[in-house]
This record gives C-alpha cells, sequence and structure tokens, in this order.
C-alpha cells in the first residue's frame, strides 16, 4: 500500500448533511428488527389455540417453533452476504414481502404440515431480513453521536422485542384468533415496504462485484443448522440422544473446517478478521451470552407467573411492560452517555453483573411472592441490565468493518444472539427439568402442593445458571475489550482491494 493511498484509508470520513430521511430510515428499520424479533415469542403464546384448531400432537409441537429456528439460525450469514451483494435496499425489501407472505400462509393454514412449512419459510426470509436491517443502520448512521443514538433504539427493541411479543400474542390470542400472531406480520411489513422504497437508500457499489462463496456457504449453514438442530433436540430428546450429541459433533467438525476454508477463499463468506478482532469478537461473545442468559428471564417467568400466580397471557404480558421501559431508558442512557464515555469495556461487563443480580433475585420467588414486591424489581433490574449489554455490544459489533462486508458482520450479530437462546433454551431447560424431577424423587407422596413447588425449585435452579452465564459475561468482556481510544484493528486492510474499499467507504477507518 502506498503512502498516498493509507492516507487516504486513514483520512476522517465525509461527515454527511443532516437529513431527516435517515431516521425515517431507522424507523423503518426498527420496524422490520421488530416483527423479526416479536414472532418468536408471539408464536409461542398462540401454539395451544394452534394445536387444539389443527389436532398435531404434543411431540408434533416443538416444529412449530424448531421449523422457524432452524431455517433463521442456518441461513443468517448468507442472508447477510447476500445483502452485500445484491444490495442493501433490495434485499430488505424481499426479506418484507417473503416474510409477510410466509406469514400469510401460516394464518391461513389448515393443516399441521402447511404450518410447519410457512414457519421455515418465514425463518428463511427472516435470516435474509435481520442482517440486512442491521446493516442498512451500519451504513446509514456513520456519524458517532447519530450512529450511538440509532444503535439505542435499535438494540431497545433487540432487546425488548421478546416481551413485546408476549403481550401481543396474549392480546391477539385472547381477543381475535391465533391465526392473527402471524397475520399481524403482513399489517407491519407492509408499512415497512412502503418506508423501504421511499427512505432507505442504494449504496454505490465500490470496486469490482464480488463473488458468493459456495462452499463456505454449504460448510456454514450445515454447521449452524445442526448446531440449532442439536440443541432444539436437546430440549426435547434429552443430552444422551444420538439426534444431539451427534449434530452437536457435526457442527463441531463443520465448523472448523469452514474456519480451515475462510482462511484460503479467494472471496471468503466471513472474513475472518471480522471476528478476530478483540472488540467485535467481545461484542459476538455478549451478545450469544446475553442471549442465553435472557430466554430464563422469559421462558421461565412466564412458566412461573401463569402457572404459580395463575396470571392470563395478557397479564403475563402486561408483567413485563415495566421491563420494556427500564431497557428502553438504559439504552438510550448508555448509547448517549455511559458508552461515549466509559466505552464498552465498563459498560457490557456492567451490564452482565447487573443482569447476575436480577437473576439472583429471581431465585427468591415462591408459591405466595407478590409481583409489586417480589417480580417487578428484579425484572426492572434485568432491563437496565439488557439496555447496557445490546446497544454498545451491536454497536461495537459492526464498528469499522468495511462496508463490503456490513452484511456479513450483522449476521453475526443475529447468528449469536441466534445460537445463544437456542444453548440456553437446550441447556436451562433441560437443567429445570431435572431439578423438578429431582426435588419430586426427594418429597414424597407427589401432591398437588408439592408438585408447584417442584416447578418453583426448578425455576429457582434455571435463574442461577442464567446468573452464571451473567456473571462469567462479565468476566469474559471485561478481559476482552479494549480500553477506550485502542479502537478496532483493520487487519483485512492489509489486501489492497480491501484497503481500497475501505478508502473510499463512508465507514471509518480506524474507530476508537
Amino acid at each position: 500500500m502506498t503512502n498516498a493511498t493509507s492516507a487516504q484509508a486513514h483520512a476522517a470520513p465525509p461527515v454527511p448533511a443532516p437529513s431527516s430521511r435517515r431516521w425515517w430510515t431507522l424507523t423503518v428499520v426498527g420496524l422490520a428488527q421488530l416483527m423479526v424479533v416479536l414472532d418468536s415469542t408471539v408464536v409461542n403464546i398462540a401454539l395451544p389455540a394452534a394445536q387444539a384448531d389443527l389436532g398435531f400432537t404434543d411431540g408434533q409441537r416443538q416444529w412449530i417453533i424448531t421449523a422457524y429456528s432452524l431455517a433463521f439460525g442456518s441461513l443468517l450469514l448468507l442472508g447477510g452476504r447476500l445483502s452485500d451483494l445484491i444490495g442493501r435496499k433490495r434485499t430488505f425489501i424481499i426479506g418484507l414481502v417473503g416474510f409477510a407472505a410466509a406469514s400469510a400462509l401460516g394464518g391461513a393454514a389448515g393443516t399441521f404440515e402447511l404450518l410447519v412449512g410457512a414457519r421455515a419459510l418465514q425463518g428463511a426470509f427472516g435470516a435474509l431480513l435481520a442482517p440486512t436491517a442491521l446493516a442498512v443502520l451500519t451504513t446509514t448512521f456513520v456519524i458517532p453521536k447519530e450512529r450511538a443514538r440509532a444503535f439505542g433504539v435499535f438494540g431497545a427493541i433487540a432487546g425488548a422485542g421478546g416481551a413485546v411479543g408476549l403481550l401481543l400474542g396474549g392480546v391477539l390470542t385472547e381477543n381475535f384468533d391465533w391465526r392473527w400472531n402471524l397475520y399481524i406480520n403482513v399489517f407491519i411489513a407492509a408499512v415497512a415496504i412502503v418506508g423501504a422504497l421511499v427512505f432507505v437508500t442504494n449504496a454505490k457499489r465500490v470496486g469490482p462485484r464480488p463473488k458468493l462463496d459456495i462452499p463456505g456457504t454449504l460448510l456454514v449453514s450445515a454447521a449452524l443448522f445442526s448446531l440449532v438442530y442439536g440443541f432444539s433436540n436437546a430440549e426435547s430428546e434429552g443430552w444422551d440422544s444420538p439426534l444431539t450429541w451427534g449434530f452437536l459433533a457435526a457442527s463441531g467438525v463443520l465448523l472448523i473446517a469452514f474456519v480451515l476454508w475462510q482462511r484460503r477463499a479467494s472471496h471468503p463468506l466471513l472474513p475472518l478478521s471480522i471476528v478476530l478482532d478483540r472488540n467485535r469478537g467481545a461484542a459476538y461473545a455478549s451478545v450469544l451470552i446475553a442471549g442465553a442468559g435472557m430466554f430464563g428471564i422469559f421462558l421461565f417467568v412466564t412458566y412461573y407467573l401463569q402457572a404459580s400466580l395463575g396470571y392470563s397471557p395478557i397479564q403475563t404480558g402486561l408483567a413485563f411492560l415495566p421491563m420494556i421501559g427500564m431497557l428502553v431508558l438504559a439504552a438510550q442512557l448508555s448509547t448517549n452517555l455511559f458508552v461515549p464515555r466509559f466505552g464498552p469495556k465498563i459498560m457490557v461487563p456492567f451490564g452482565m453483573l447487573l443482569g447476575a443480580t436480577g437473576m439472583v433475585s429471581l431465585t427468591r420467588l415462591g408459591l405466595d411472592s407478590t409481583y409489586a414486591a417480589d417480580v417487578l424489581p428484579p425484572l426492572l433490574i434485568l432491563g437496565f441490565a439488557m439496555g447496557s449489554i445490546m446497544p454498545a455490544s451491536m454497536q461495537t459489533a459492526t464498528l469499522g468493518v468495511d462496508r463490503r462486508f456490513a452484511g456479513v458482520a450483522s449476521a453475526m450479530v443475529n447468528t449469536s444472539q441466534q445460537v445463544g437462546g437456542s444453548i440456553g433454551t437446550a441447556l436451562l431447560n433441560t437443567l429445570a427439568a431435572t431439578a423438578a424431577t429431582d426435588y419430586l424423587a426427594a418429597h414424597l407422596p407427589t401432591t398437588p402442593a408439592i408438585a408447584a413447588e417442584a416447578a418453583v425449585h426448578s425455576y429457582a435452579v434455571a435463574y442461577w445458571w442464567g446468573a452464571g452465564f451473567f456473571a462469567f459475561g462479565a468476566v469474559l468482556a471485561a478481559l476482552l475489550f479494549r480500553r477506550r481510544g485502542h479502537g478496532l484493528s483493520l487487519s483485512h486492510t492489509a489486501q489492497p482491494a480491501d484497503a481500497a474499499a475501505t478508502a473510499d467507504s463512508p465507514e471509518p477507518a480506524i474507530v476508537g
């Protein structure tokens, strides 16, 4: 690289003139993100009604969830790379149209098989839509203050979407029909499509048209499919099932093969420098750990409120609203005040420690606990924790990335969250089920009161493990994140083609 080129690559990027269009773009991207995130919980609420209507068995029921998560998790990196190759706006609109069509198909499904197929299609288009939405945000907001504000909103949506899904699912199921939990996506997508056509701009391509890494795509898609399926099967069949450990082992082998291929591929799907940078690696790990820990909140607190305290689905959703409010407040404070001042090295471990504290507080819940005195305080703590972790991690995960790889770097955020959720669901469910079984065996004869105590005990075990996830995340984040001012390494700029692209990109070359 010549001195002139080097100076150009590290020069301050041009500062775009402020435009209200960009804030409308944030609204559109936020709608798309909300649709994808809330879908993971809104359908859970509808499952009992859908099962009664379509007549599928308890054993088949898990496939309504698993079909979506398998397609979504295994195709995320491909979806992110496609947005790099064919353009953000086009990919974004294709994702919205496809997700809406798949949702309409699922809502109209008259058979179990058609519903499962529609859910798989939802997952596939969600894998196209989710990373593209984040990539649009990454390449639209390049001024640090505006970027912080935008990622604060986006991170709040990512963290609160699950709780919003619980509330919305309860309202739709109780007052309308389970099918409206799917139909609602059509209306959200319609608004987002119009907004995308008007406000989302096409970034100018720099350099020659890149090629898709077919072997890398096949390897990582198969690896992620095996990983998600293995953990999903562990939840239903146990860890000793060949379909559990066999798929998890296959995932490990395929991931190793993918890394080895990426080291020699001329057009890698995921340049390893993106994930090997300490700050970005720490951000991806933090999203994964927070995703695993969060399932201890939504899953088991939902069980507790409905099964132990007798809440209805709507009451359960309303119970999470204060947590959402605290999460949104924390996200704005974090991105606008705390992260610029302290950096992710302080804020992410702080959020993780708060998360551990909130989880430990949940272990004190019993059959005679009340919402205001016992449930609400931990939820508020956990809301502030997630508002401190998610926006800072998501922003750091995409900082300093060459715009040609913004899509796949964004996909890594969604992949981390999806894998974390799969790990959290499988592991915490297994631990909770084992704890309940052991409690019942130690308190014979089994009475309804003993069974209720066993359930609360099992939730407490899950909360303790969730606290352990967050505590481990705090230590890992404190060790990996760089101190403020040390920036991100851009080792991939060593290649001339990459350096030229970075020089022409509106993304900052070095981010402190």
